[in-house]
Order: C-alpha cells, then sequence, then structure tokens
C-alpha cells in the first residue's frame, strides 16, 4: 500500500457530501400517501401496535438492525484526550466498518460526559433507540 498523506485523507473526507455517514430511508417516500404512511397520520398505527405488545417494536422500526457507537473523546487512536467532537470521524469510520461488513446500522454518538458515571447515565438514557 502507498503511504497515506494528510492531503490524502483530507480529500477523501472533504470530498462531495463531508463524512463517511449518512441516513437513507428503507421505504418509498415518492408519494403524499407514501409520506402519510411514513409519518402523520398513518404512523399512529404503529405507535399503537407498539403499545399493545413492546416486542412489535422490532418488527415496524430499525431498532434491530441499529447500533450506538459512543465516545466521550478520551482515547482517540493512541492520540489521547482531544475531546468528543475530535473523535467523530473515528466514531464514523467504526460505523462504516459495521455497515459494510456486518450490514448493521449505526449512529455515531459523541458526548461532553467526564465520569464514568456520566457516560453511562448518557448511555441508558439513549439505550431505548438501540437494539442491534
Amino acid at each position: 500500500m502507498s503511504e497515506i498523506t494528510r492531503q490524502d485523507v483530507l480529500a477523501y473526507h472533504t470530498t462531495g457530501r463531508p463524512g463517511k455517514i449518512e441516513v437513507s430511508p428503507t421505504k418509498s417516500l415518492t408519494t403524499q400517501r407514501d409520506l402519510s404512511l411514513a409519518y402523520s397520520p398513518g404512523v399512529a398505527e404503529a405507535v399503537k401496535y407498539i403499545d399493545e405488545e413492546p416486542i412489535h417494536i422490532y418488527e415496524v422500526t430499525a431498532k434491530s438492525n441499529l447500533v450506538a457507537v459512543v465516545s466521550n473523546g478520551t482515547a482517540i487512536l493512541g492520540l489521547g484526550n482531544l475531546g468528543p467532537q475530535a473523535s467523530k470521524p473515528v466514531m464514523e469510520g467504526k460505523g462504516v466498518l459495521f455497515k459494510r461488513f456486518a450490514d448493521v446500522d449505526v449512529f455515531d454518538i459523541e458526548i461532553d460526559a467526564k465520569t464514568p458515571e456520566e457516560i453511562i447515565a448518557a448511555v441508558k438514557a439513549i439505550a431505548p433507540t438501540f437494539g442491534g
């Protein structure tokens, strides 16, 4: 493999749409009907379905294939504590690895938390979103 320069890396990350990840719909969203099914008023039926039996969340949402990659930026790939914002490229990189090699959807989440207790509280608070 040829040497990778800083210019190569920055060009890779900034060319086209910045970053390495995006959110894309899995259902058609081309008509008014599609929009009504995806959101209001139709989505209320999916909400009620989950309310009837919470396990249904795995049938009607992306939860079963969605994970969080969380960092507070205190240990960035041997670079040390550079904070949550500096960790974002690494977290996006982990996300694309999950997607490319396991087809698992990822939200990278960078948190401004210092203590283990703060990190645990933040992750617990968002845990209902994820289930993959």
